[in-house]
């Protein structure tokens, strides 16, 4: 390769995506990923959301999260209370800002620029962003964990295998192999279309279950119900209990709330908006009944061993049954993947679009995702050495409410679903509130932060003593949604963003037409900005739609 090509390689020209021919690509805010989802790409039906969710519930983080509540001392019927109500009230906010994806067809962080204001709306995407990378780091971990076991029932021998690395590395070179493996045999997955890959989660939807129904039956077999499950009470009591129940809650729903918000990602793919109202009545089931095998095998495993083994992987390793060994880890490293893709890639791909629109697409995007999040960020250095960090990073959900809480009151109760979509695409649009931030959305996110920072800082330094206080952190999701859905409402209420209000729903259906209609004749976003034409006093560009008129 010449320099001269060398040179040209690292141009930014020679990374940016083709032009084409799309609603609003043209317009240089958005590509072909970004745009509102085609009616032929809408191919999600109720059944794909099934299997979606069966998939996506049969994951180490619910079993371990299950497991978890026992070890902190409820009793297994207590934990499974918690459990029901956690995912009974997480599916209702997720059929609520999944219903907004499958109506506009877009993507979560195209849809939230209505209520945060556009450019506001990039805190909440970088926000993801960087969530995105750092868990799919550690999930890759987890999987590499998979792996070892995997072959280690193969061949025992991977147990005695040199460490050629040293210490200070915090991984062996075994555990960097299997990395390694796992990495590559993930990163296919990558390159599959979100509309496509509704087949890996019906894949894994199908196999998980049996493995998992095994293990359940392995549990009552080895250690009948009378003699482990049910005869395992509650540790703590009083007001120890209430605030521990409660802190297991907010967990429990902190685990799925950042994708209570991104499901537009994959709702935006549905043939229509009932194709996603199952998640209500899916959600609740699968993950009381995946989350009671997690509880029951657990408990089976501390009258067996004599200790909490919260996580199946140091189970799985104490087997003797290596056909069963690997059949198991096998089953967990295909649902890490499958929520690796679902939880961390997608929402990483669609974001990054987001905020680069001209050099990054979907899978521009998952593929940066997989190289910072699973090399660069080094997940094993983040496990070894950094549990404040992890408590950070777990403690991060305390935004992740309030972004909800806002979406969902700004859609339904503000603006009752009459939104513009084409406005969503332009940075001067009605959207632009006041400097692109709309300072509603600001004060809730003020207002619901502040109080649980003190938690959070405590929660990374125990050392550091905050009294009564920290109990708001307990409860930081559900304060934070429900304090964050008031206060904007409140606030819109009193001082309403009248610019915003349109008579109907302006979808990108109605736009498409138009929109290549007065192509050649009208500026683009971009071209209106830098002509110095902007916010209040810019000119409006009228579009007619089915008799409606937007600026």
């Amino acid at each position: 390769m010449s320099q001269q090509s060398l040179v040209d390689f690292f141009k930014p020209s020679k990374w940016a995506l083709d032009r084409e021919e799309t609603t609003f690509a043209n317009y240089g805010w958005s590509n072909k990923d970004m745009d509102p989802v085609p009616p032929r790409l809408r191919t999600w039906t109720t059944w794909s959301y099934i299997s979606y969710w069966v998939s996506d519930a049969t994951n180490l983080a619910v079993w371990e999260l299950a497991g978890s509540i026992l070890a902190i001392g409820l009793s297994w019927r207590q934990a499974l209370l918690c459990i029901v109500a956690a995912y009974a009230i997480i599916s209702v906010v997720m059929v609520l800002t999944g219903t907004i994806g499958a109506r506009l067809h877009v993507a979560f962080p195209v849809l939230n620029r209505s209520s945060f204001g556009f450019w506001f709306s990039y805190f909440t995407v970088f926000s993801r962003v960087l969530l995105s990378m750092f868990w799919f780091g550690i999930q890759t971990y987890n999987g590499s964990q998979c792996v070892y076991q995997m072959l280690k029932a193969i061949w025992p021998s991977i147990a005695n295998m040199p460490n050629q690395l040293p210490v200070s590395a915090n991984i062996t070179s075994s555990g960097l192999m299997c990395y390694l493996l796992y990495w590559l045999i993930q990163l296919p997955f990558l390159f599959m279309t979100p509309h496509k890959i509704r087949w890996l989660f019906f894949a894994k939807g199908v196999l998980t279950p049996i493995a998992w129904l095994a293990m359940i039956v392995w549990a009552f077999v080895k250690v009948p119900a009378s003699q482990g499950l049910f005869s395992q009470h509650a540790t703590i009591e009083g007001n120890s209990f209430s605030w521990a129940w409660l802190s297991a809650l907010n967990s429990a729903l902190g685990s799925y709330a950042s994708l209570s918000v991104n499901i537009p990602d994959f709702t935006r793919y549905a043939k229509n908006e009932r194709a996603q109202y199952v998640q209500p009545f899916i959600i609740p089931v699968v993950f009381t009944l995946c989350s009671f095998v997690g509880i029951a095998v657990t408990s089976a495993g501390i009258q067996l061993y004599g200790e909490v083994l919260w996580d199946p992987l140091l189970l799985i390793d104490r087997w003797d049954n290596r056909a069963a060994a690997f059949f198991a880890s096998f089953v967990f490293a295909l649902t890490t993947i499958g929520t690796n893709i679902s939880a961390n890639s997608l929402g990483a791909g669609n974001d990054m679009t987001a905020l680069c629109p001209k050099y990054i697409n979907i899978r521009r995007g998952q593929i940066l995702c997989a190289i910072i999040g699973g090399w660069v960020l080094c997940p094993w250095e983040i496990l070894a050495n950094a549990t404040g960090f992890l408590s950070f990073m777990d403690g991060y959900t305390i935004f992740i409410g309030p972004f909800a809480g806002i979406m969902v009151t700004d859609f339904y109760l503000v603006h009752k679903g009459h939104v513009d979509v084409p406005a969503m695409y332009d940075p001067s649009g009605r959207y632009h509130y006041t400097r692109g931030f709309n300072w509603r959305a600001v004060l809730a996110m003020m207002v619901t932060v502040g109080p649980t920072l003190p938690g959070l800082i405590n929660s990374i330094n125990p050392a550091i003593k905050i009294g009564y206080t920290t109990h708001l952190f307990d409860i930081a999701w559900m304060y934070g949604f429900v304090v964050a859905s008031f206060v904007y409402y409140v606030a819109s209420y009193l001082f309403p963003a009248h610019d915003t209000y349109v008579d109907s729903l302006i979808s990108a259906d109605d736009a498409l037409p138009v929109d290549k209609h007065y192509e050649k004749d009208r500026k683009s976003p971009t071209e209106t900005v830098q002509s110095g034409v902007e916010g209040e006093d810019k000119k409006s560009t009228i579009c007619e739609t089915s008799g409606v008129t937007y600026a």
